[in-house]
Formats: C-alpha cells, sequence, structure tokens
C-alpha cells in the first residue's frame, strides 16, 4: 500500500519527511518522492527504488520549504520510474495520493481537451491538473480543492500543498484512511498514526468523506457536505499496535474499512490505464494454453479458491478444480499434464498449501502463488506469484486479504479467458470496468454498518446460525459461517441454498437465524423460493441483497441489508463485506476477543 505523510510547520521539513516515510515503508513500495514550498515555488525530489535512495537525493541537493508533502509508491499506473513517483505537481500545486481515481480517462480526455498535458501515466494526475484549470480560473486554492473533489470517483485519501501558500496544506479522504496529527506551531498529515508517532501523540481521524484545511495553528475540518465538522483528538500511546488501530476498537474493524483502499491498490497494480485491460506481471505459463487449474488454499483462502472456480469454469471456460490444501496431497488424484496450480495465502507461510505446492511441483504442475508478503516461502517456491496489496492484517480473521485474493482471482480469470478467446473484447471490457468499481461500491457498503450492527444483536442471541447462498454466493455462505465461529464462538453452517431441503431445513425454527446472501442474479428466483421455505417453518431471515432483491422478496426477511447493484461477476468481492462486519459486531456483542479469538493464530506455521 502506497503511504502519505505531511507537514505545515515553521521549520524545514524535508528531513522529518523522509523520516515518516521511513515508518511506511512496512506498506511496501517501489518509489518514493517529496515535495516543499520554497518561497513561492514548489521544489521536489524523487527517486524510484528504495528509500536510501530518496535519501541521498535529499542529502545531495537539500530542498528548504516549511510545508511539504511525502510519498511511497506502488507501481501501478505506470512503471516505477521518476516520472510516476508522487508526488505530482504542476507549477501552482503538489499531490499525494493514495487510492484510485475510477473516472481519471475520462478526466484525462477532458482536461487534454482544455489543452492540458500529462507527464506521467498515473491517475494521480488528473487531480493535479483538475486543481491548476480552477486556480487558472481565479479560483481560491481551498474552493479549488472543493470543486476537484466534486468531480473525482473513487476511494482515495490526497494531501495537497499549493505555490504561494506557505501556511496552507489540504488532505480530503474517500475510502482510504488519512489521519492528522496536532504539533506545536506544526500540523501533520498521514496515511496512519505510525508516520506521525514520533512527532505527535495527539491524533484525530477524518471519517468518510471529509476534507481538512491546515495551518500551522490547527485544522478546520469539513464533512462531505462541505459542513465544518468536529473530530475526536485522542491522545495516542506512541509505542505498542494499540496506535495501529487508529480510532477503531479493533485491528478487524480497521481492516474491515480498509477494503475499499487496498481493493484499489491490487487492482491499480493489474489495470493497464492505456489498454484499459488487466495486465498481469510476467508469469510463467501462456494463460491461453492452460489445460486446467488447481487451485489449494486453507481457511479463508480456500473459499476465494472455489469462487475462483466458478470464475475459471463459467466465464473463462476452463476446468479448475478446489482442494483444501491439509487434504490436496493425500487424495492422489493424477494431475493434467502441464496444469497450473494456484497456491493461495495471505501470509505466504501456511505450512499445508507449502506441503501442498511442493506436491504440485513433484506433478510437473506449474506453481503460481497469490500471497500477500513477496518475501515469503510460498512465493519463493513458486514459478511466478501474484501478490495482494494488502498491507499488514494484524486481525486472525481474515477480511481485507479474502477481498485482496478475490480481487487478483478476478483478474486472472478475465486474462485467462482473453488468452482463452472465450471472453470476448467486449465482455472482458464490462467484466473489467465492474472490477474498477468496486472500490467505490464498497465504501458505499460500510456506510450500513450502523444497520450491521443493530441486526447482530438478533445473531448473538443465537445457538445456531445458518448462511445459504447459490453459484459465486455459496462460497459466502461459507465464509460468512466461518467468520462466526471463528470469532463470536456461535455455532454456524453455510450451505448451497439448493442443499437446504436435503438436511439443513430440519434444524430451522424460530431460534434459528438464516442469512441468505442473493444478489438478483439469474439465480435470485430459485433462492428467494428457499427463503419462502425457511419462513414457513418460522425460521429467521437475514437477507443480503440489491434493491431488486429486496423488493421481490423482502417481505419474507425480518431483516435487510441492502447494497448497491453490481454485475454479477464482482458480487462476491462486495458481499464480502457485510458478512464480515455482520460476524464483527455479533462478536463485540458477546464480548469475543475480536483479534484474537482462542485457539487461533493469524499464520498456521504447523501441520
Amino acid at each position: 500500500m502506497c503511504g502519505i505523510i505531511g507537514i505545515v510547520g515553521s521549520e524545514p521539513v524535508a528531513g522529518k519527511l523522509v523520516d515518516g516515510l521511513r515508518r511506511l515503508e512496512y506498506r511496501g513500495y517501489d518509489s518514493a518522492g517529496i515535495a516543499t514550498l520554497v518561497g513561492s515555488t514548489i521544489e521536489r525530489r524523487r527517486a524510484e527504488g528504495k528509500l536510501v535512495n530518496l535519501a541521498e537525493r535529499v542529502a545531495a541537493c537539500p530542498i528548504e520549504g516549511h510545508v511539504g508533502i511525502g510519498h511511497t509508491r506502488w507501481a501501478t499506473h505506470g512503471a516505477p520510474n521518476e516520472a510516476n513517483t508522487h508526488p505530482h505537481a504542476t507549477k501552482r500545486v503538489a499531490v499525494v495520493h493514495n487510492g484510485i481515481i475510477e473516472n481519471f480517462q475520462e478526466l484525462r480526455a477532458e482536461l487534454r481537451g482544455r489543452g492540458c498535458s500529462f507527464e506521467s501515466e498515473t491517475d494521480t494526475e488528473v487531480v493535479v491538473q483538475l486543481l491548476t484549470c480552477f486556480l487558472d480560473e481565479g479560483i481560491g486554492a481551498v474552493a479549488a480543492v472543493r470543486e476537484t473533489l466534486k468531480r473525482i470517483e473513487g476511494a482515495f485519501a490526497l494531501g495537497i500543498i499549493f505555490a504561494g501558500e506557505p501556511d496552507l496544506m489540504v488532505g480530503a479522504r474517500r475510502g482510504s484512511p488519512l489521519a492528522i496529527g496536532y504539533g506545536t506551531d506544526e500540523m501533520y498529515l498521514g496515511s496512519d498514526a505510525l508516520a506521525l508517532a514520533p512527532l505527535t501523540s495527539r491524533i484525530c481521524y477524518l471519517e468518510e468523506g471529509d476534507w481538512v484545511v491546515m495551518s500551522s495553528k490547527g485544522a478546520v475540518i469539513y464533512d462531505s457536505e462541505g459542513r465544518i465538522a468536529e473530530r475526536e483528538i485522542k491522545e495516542s500511546a506512541i509505542s505498542g499496535a494499540m496506535i495501529g488501530k487508529g480510532n477503531y476498537r479493533h485491528f478487524m474493524l480497521k481492516e474491515i474499512y480498509e477494503q475499499p483502499t487496498v481493493i484499489g491498490e491490487t487492482l491499480r497494480a493489474l489495470f493497464n490505464p492505456a489498454t484499459r485491460r488487466m495486465q498481469l506481471p510476467d508469469l510463467p505459463v501462456d494463460l491461453g494454453s492452460v489445460p486446467r487449474f488447481t487451485i489449494t488454499a486453507c481457511g479463508t483462502a480456500y473459499l476465494a479458491g472455489m469462487v475462483a472456480r466458478y470464475w475459471f469454469e463459467r466465464d473463462a471456460r476452463v476446468p479448475a478444480d478446489v482442494d483444501i490444501a491439509s487434504e490436496f496431497r493425500y487424495r492422489g488424484s493424477p494431475m493434467t499434464g502441464g496444469g497450473v496450480t494456484l497456491a493461495i495465502s495471505q501470509s505466504g507461510e501456511t505450512i499445508d498449501t507449502l506441503e501442498a505446492l511442493r506436491h504440485a511441483k513433484r506433478e510437473q504442475q506449474t506453481i503460481i502463488s497469490i500471497v500477500n508478503v513477496a518475501e515469503s516461502a510460498i512465493a519463493r517456491e513458486s514459478h511466478g506469484f501474484l501478490q495482494t496489496l494488502a498491507g499488514p492484517e494484524i486481525g486472525v480473521a481474515s477480511t481485507k486479504a479474502f477481498t485482496t485474493q478475490l480481487t487478483v482471482l478476478a483478474a486472472l480469470a478475465i486474462a485467462t479467458g482473453l488468452g482463452r478467446g472465450t471472453i470476448d473484447a467486449a465482455r472482458a471490457s464490462a467484466l473489467t470496468a465492474a472490477l474498477l468499481e468496486v472500490p467505490g461500491r464498497a465504501a458505499e457498503v460500510l456506510q450500513h454498518d450502523e444497520r450491521i450492527a443493530d441486526i447482530a444483536a438478533m445473531i448473538a442471541e443465537a445457538r445456531d446460525v445458518l448462511y445459504l447462498g447459490r453459484g459465486t454466493s455459496y462460497p459466502l455462505a461459507l465464509e460468512g459461517a466461518l467468520k462466526l465461529k471463528e470469532i463470536s464462538y456461535i455455532h454456524a453452517e453455510g450451505y448451497a441454498a439448493g442443499e437446504m431441503k436435503h438436511g439443513p431445513i430440519a434444524l430451522i425454527d424460530d431460534s434459528v437465524p438464516v442469512v441468505v446472501i442473493a444478489p438478483s442474479d439469474e439465480l435470485f428466483d430459485k433462492t428467494a423460493s428457499n427463503i419462502q421455505q425457511v419462513r414457513a417453518r418460522g425460521g429467521r431471515v437475514v437477507l443480503i441483497s440489491d434493491a431488486a432483491g429486496i423488493e421481490a422478496a423482502g417481505e419474507y426477511a425480518e431483516a435487510t441489508i441492502e447494497l448497491p447493484a453490481v454485475d454479477p461477476f464482482v458480487a462476491p468481492i462486495l458481499y464480502a463485506i457485510p458478512v464480515q462486519l455482520l460476524a464483527y459486531h455479533t462478536a463485540v456483542l458477546k464480548g469475543t476477543d475480536v483479534d484474537q479469538p482462542r485457539n487461533l493464530a493469524k499464520s498456521v506455521t504447523v501441520e
């Protein structure tokens, strides 16, 4: 994940900016840069590669200024070179950005029509050019930000400084975290509290849609409607892991809320904005000639693989198997020559998955791993790997790792279908567009958090809970049940909706909540029939669907959670979020240890 730091004060800030970027190195990056205001001129120092390269450049060519911004970048839109490194700037404004600007192509075309020229391949530069256009029209700096925020779409965090404004910095967040630090005659902006920890212990977290106008003396925060808003300033302990939670009660909740950002970051690494197509890193196989995929993983990662099987077989039209890693090598199944094994693991150290990988290698399979840690054992022992950009995940129950795994697998399925000719260019374009909408739609889902917390009160009273789903919603039903078991210790089971009448229906009475995951796709009518069967037996239905689904079947539900209407292809990514929140709020009500549930570990490294 990219990282942001900003300082506005009365002393030179370059050294502090570089130090702040060092504290953000854990997020991963391949280039870094800073910009400061020197007199009325914006000065930049940028370097690709490790942060030491930037530090050496700043040492060799010092940069003055009492207001500045810094950034660590993952190469996504454009190669990891200096031209694409943040901060991006014109003579009038400089910007650093985390997240994704979903409508940047349209904005770029519009701005080019207005005579703007672009120096990079990044989506971020449209923000710089928009701001510059507004400034050139005579609009003030703060008003220019307000107008720009109306035009850009997606999930993002921004830090902005202006030429000729020696005591001004503006920040904004939409779906991507951003913190404000309060000092003495100095104010700070950071993508997380770790970047600010040595500078101040007084931290304030912007809420969704907030933007902030900062000077060395303080900050004025505006909400998404442009009204002045009060946000709590917290006194934080500088040392210890607790500061990493921000203003969240648990790491799990923080990581749920990071999903719009990390899904966006993951997409940026897989998407070529010039061609509007998914562009995966070099892989050791021609995807168009793969005769069969074998997917192996454990726990939640295994359920991501179950979703992917639908994508590979239904959309890309290539056979795919999915196996629990701990059982895979004992089954003794013959493996197809020239086949590809996908090993999925957040940590990249899961021993069962590693042993399954080694078995597949002995069977002459090409191994592609999907991991969150590039230096992990699974990544090292694979022929190639695709990295999820979830960043560190502290909570034991996987949340953002799951949705970024799904994001990578969806991109891989599209690329495979294109390679095989089973997905044509028009369909690939539609699927890609749907994927690019997910970060913004995920931010919308998070707005239902309070509603989901209310529904959790019903779940918390239960001894048993059933989850039902069809198609790609079936693995989501399994995932919802797994999450509830993991952190609330309530017995829960997930079933394919059509299997309910083959046994589970015997469990249903008025004490058993039934969570139904049912986007209004081609399978919805059949699932709606199952909902009626549950209600006929006194079951208490919680329906997770879109507006059309709720209108069709909501009268049979005791509670509903409405999600945005999206292409069914990407629905599993989006529908993962409410089942995570439902489990989280239930566990909070039960008083369990949400982040470290009993008997569980984050990375299982023993068989």
